[in-house]
C-alpha cells in the first residue's frame, strides 16, 4: 500500500470515527483536518477543536490510535496527532455590527444563588482556556460585576469616531479587568444610587451596551442577565443570536421552584438552554438537586459549584480572576463548569447548517 492509499484510508476511517466528548463524528464535527504518511511512515492527524476548553484532548488521541491499529492501518508506524483549535458561532449580533461568536446569558430564577459570580467565574475560565472573553452586566438594578473584577473605580471612556462617509459616532471603551473586557451600570452610577427604570428604559440600555461597547473580535460574550424572568432576556432573544442560557441554581427545593421558572421563560422566548449550574453545593443548602431537576427537565448539567469560603473572600476583595491560581480547592469545579458549557455550545451548534468562524491567534 502506498503512503497516498494509506492517506486515502485513514481519512476515511477517521471521518466516520465517533468523537468522545460531545458525542458526533469527526466528520460531523469538522475536527479532521487532515492525514499526512510521512517519509519514514509517521501518520500525523491535525484535529482542530471546536472549542479551546476542550477537556482531555489525550481521550482523541487514543481512540485514533485504537481505530487505526484495529484497521491495521498503523502497522507499527508512529502517530502524531496535533491540536489547534477554532471557537465556532451563531452570528451573535452581526445585524448590530458585533463580531462575537457567541453570546452566553447568564440567569437565575430568583436572586441570591450567586449568578454574578458564576457569570464572572464562566468569563475568566473561558479566557483561562485561551478564548477571547467580554463581560457585559445586564443586571442594572444590582450591578456587581465591576466590584467582582476588582474595578469598580474605573470608568469607561467614550470616543469620538467616524463613518468613512464622515458622520461621527460614539463608541465605549469597555473596562479592561486581567484580561476581560467588561462593561455595566455600576460605572455610570454613584454606588448607592438606584435604577428606577421601566422596560423600555432597560431595552435602550441593554442595546447600547451591546452595539456601541468596541468589544472587538470575541470568541465569548457572557451576559450577567438580572434575577427572575423580566424584560431583559426578551430584548436579548430579539437583538442577538444567543448561544444560549446558563441557569444558577442553588440545591434546595425552594431555589429549585424559581429555576423551573427561569427554563421555562428561556423556552418561551426561545433562547436555547445550555445547562444548569449547581452553586453553593454542600451541607448548608444540600447537593445534588440541581442535578436532577436538571433530569427532570430534560436540559443538560454543567457541574457543581462547592460553597467555599475562598470564593466568597475573593469576590468581596475584587479578586474574583484569583480562583483560576493553582492551588484554589474551587478551580477543578469551575474550570469543569467553563469546559462543560463550552461543549454544550459545540453540540448544540450542530444545529446550524453554517455557522462564521473566529481562530484562535
Amino acid at each position: 500500500m502506498t503512503n497516498a492509499e494509506r492517506e486515502q484510508g485513514i481519512s476515511k476511517l477517521l471521518t466516520d470515527l465517533p468523537e468522545p466528548e460531545i458525542g458526533r463524528t469527526l466528520g460531523q464535527l469538522e475536527m479532521l483536518k487532515g492525514v499526512r504518511v510521512s517519509a519514514d511512515g509517521t501518520v500525523h492527524v491535525e484535529i482542530e477543536l471546536p472549542t479551546p476548553a476542550y477537556p482531555q484532548r489525550e481521550r482523541i488521541t487514543s481512540v485514533v490510535e485504537q481505530s487505526l491499529q484495529k484497521a491495521q492501518l498503523l502497522n507499527g508506524s508512529r502517530l502524531d496527532v496535533a491540536y489547534s483549535a477554532k471557537v465556532r458561532g451563531k452570528n451573535a449580533g452581526g445585524t448590530l455590527g458585533l463580531r462575537i461568536a457567541n453570546i452566553i446569558a447568564v440567569g437565575s430564577g430568583k436572586g441570591g444563588v450567586g449568578k454574578s459570580t458564576i457569570a464572572a467565574c464562566l468569563a475568566y475560565g473561558l479566557q483561562h482556556f485561551g478564548a477571547r472573553t467580554g463581560l457585559m452586566d445586564a443586571d442594572v438594578y444590582g450591578p456587581s460585576i465591576p466590584h467582582l473584577l476588582g474595578v469598580a473605580q474605573e470608568k469607561p471612556v467614550a470616543l469620538e469616531q467616524k463613518t468613512a462617509t464622515g458622520e461621527s459616532f460614539t463608541r465605549i471603551e469597555p473596562v479592561v479587568a486581567k484580561g476581560i473586557k467588561t462593561i455595566s451600570m455600576g460605572f455610570f452610577i454613584n454606588p448607592d444610587q438606584a435604577v428606577v427604570w421601566r422596560g423600555p428604559l432597560l431595552h435602550r440600555a441593554i442595546t447600547q451596551f451591546l452595539k456601541d461597547t468596541d468589544w472587538g473580535e470575541l470568541d465569548y460574550l457572557v451576559i450577567d442577565l438580572p434575577p427572575g424572568t423580566g424584560d431583559v432576556a426578551l430584548t436579548l432573544s430579539q437583538s442577538v443570536g444567543l448561544a444560549g442560557a446558563v441557569v444558577v441554581c442553588t440545591p434546595q427545593q425552594v431555589a429549585l421552584l424559581d429555576a423551573v421558572k427561569a427554563v421555562s421563560m428561556y423556552r418561551q422566548v426561545k433562547i436555547p438552554i445550555l445547562g444548569m449550574v449547581e452553586n453553593m453545593s454542600g451541607e448548608i443548602f444540600g447537593r445534588g438537586g440541581t442535578r436532577r431537576k436538571a433530569q427532570e427537565l430534560g436540559v443538560p448539567f454543567l457541574g457543581e459549584i462547592p460553597i467555599d469560603a475562598d470564593i466568597r473572600i475573593k469576590g468581596d476583595e475584587g479578586k474574583t480572576a484569583a480562583l483560576f491560581e493553582e492551588g484554589c480547592a474551587s478551580r477543578p469545579h469551575l474550570l469543569s463548569m467553563c469546559q462543560q458549557t463550552s461543549l454544550e455550545i459545540a453540540r448544540q451548534l450542530l444545529e446550524t447548517p453554517s455557522m462564521p468562524t473566529l481562530e484562535i491567534l
